[in-house]
C-alpha cells in the first residue's frame, strides 16, 4: 500500500473523521500523520467519499419515495364498465360499412366513414354515421329512403372496424424480449401476452410486474407475480385481459 493510501486510511479510520470528514479541515491535528504534500489529496478523497454517500442516500430516498407513491389495488382487477355489460359497437371514423337495401342493389354498397364522420349513400346523400350503432344508422337510412322507396329494409354491417384498432389493443412493456401492442382477443391472459412478447429478459424483476387498467376513467394498478406464474405454476395473478390493458415488467435494481 502506498504512503498516501496508508495515511489516508489511517485518517479516515479515525472516529472523528468518520463522524464528520470536514473536521479534518477544522482541526488540523487530525492530519498531523500525513505528509504535507499529500494532505490536499487526502482531503479530496475524504470529501469525494462523503459526496458519494450523499448521492447514494438521495437515490435511495427517491426510490423509496417512488415506491411509496405507487398505490396498488387488490385483485382480481375490476372489469371495465363497457365490458361488464353488453353494449353495441359504435361506428367510428375510418370504419368500412356495408349497406344492404333488400331487393335494391342500386342502393346497396360498401362505403367508408369519412374523417368528418359521415358516409355518402345513394338518394339520401351525406349521413352522420360516427357515434351510431349499426341499428341506429340503419334506422336513419330507412327513414330517409321512405321518401323514395316503399317499405325499405336496410341492414348495416361493419366489415372493417378500423376506428377501434388502437382502442382494442393490449400492450406489454418493460423487461420483455419484444415490447408489443397487439389486438385484443377474448380469453387472453397476462401469461399469454408475456409469452407472445417472447418472455422476460434476464434483467427483469418478475415479482414486481404490474397490470395497468382504466376503470371508470381512472387508472388502477394491480400487482402481477410473474415469477409465480412462470416458475411455480401459481396462476392467481394470471388475470384475464381487456382492451387497453398494459402489462409492465420493470428491471431489477442492481
Amino acid at each position: 500500500m502506498s504512503e498516501l493510501a496508508g495515511a489516508t486510511l489511517r485518517c479516515y479510520s479515525h472516529s472523528r473523521c468518520l463522524q464528520n470528514p470536514l473536521n479534518a479541515r477544522a482541526q488540523p491535528h487530525l492530519l498531523e500523520n500525513i505528509p504535507l504534500e499529500n494532505r490536499e489529496a487526502t482531503m479530496t478523497f475524504i470529501l469525494d467519499t462523503r459526496a458519494i454517500k450523499v448521492a447514494v442516500l438521495v437515490s435511495v430516498t427517491a426510490l423509496l419515495g417512488a415506491c411509496a407513491s405507487e398505490r396498488l389495488e387488490s385483485g382480481p382487477p375490476a372489469v371495465p364498465e363497457e365490458f361488464a355489460t353488453d353494449k353495441n359497437y359504435h361506428i367510428g371514423v375510418g370504419d368500412e360499412l356495408k349497406i344492404q337495401v333488400w331487393r335494391n342493389e342500386e342502393l346497396s354498397g360498401q362505403v367508408p366513414v369519412r374523417p368528418d364522420g359521415k358516409i355518402s349513400s345513394p338518394l339520401v346523400g351525406d349521413i352522420v354515421a360516427a357515434g351510431l350503432s349499426t341499428q341506429e344508422l340503419a334506422k336513419v337510412i330507412t327513414d330517409k329512403l321512405t321518401q323514395y322507396v316503399r317499405n325499405p329494409e336496410v341492414t348495416v354491417i361493419v366489415t372493417n372496424p378500423a376506428s377501434a384498432d388502437f382502442l382494442r389493443r393490449v400492450r406489454a412493456t418493460g423487461a420483455v424480449r419484444t415490447p408489443l401492442s397487439v389486438s385484443f382477443r377474448q380469453g387472453m391472459t397476462v401469461m399469454d401476452l408475456v409469452l407472445q412478447a417472447g418472455g422476460i429478459t434476464e434483467f427483469a424483476a418478475p415479482s414486481k410486474a404490474r397490470l395497468y387498467r382504466t376503470v371508470d376513467g381512472k387508472t388502477k394498478i394491480y400487482p402481477v407475480y410473474l415469477d409465480d406464474i412462470l416458475q411455480r405454476g401459481d396462476l392467481k395473478t394470471n388475470y384475464l385481459l381487456y382492451p387497453s390493458d398494459v402489462v409492465t415488467i420493470p428491471e431489477r435494481s442492481f
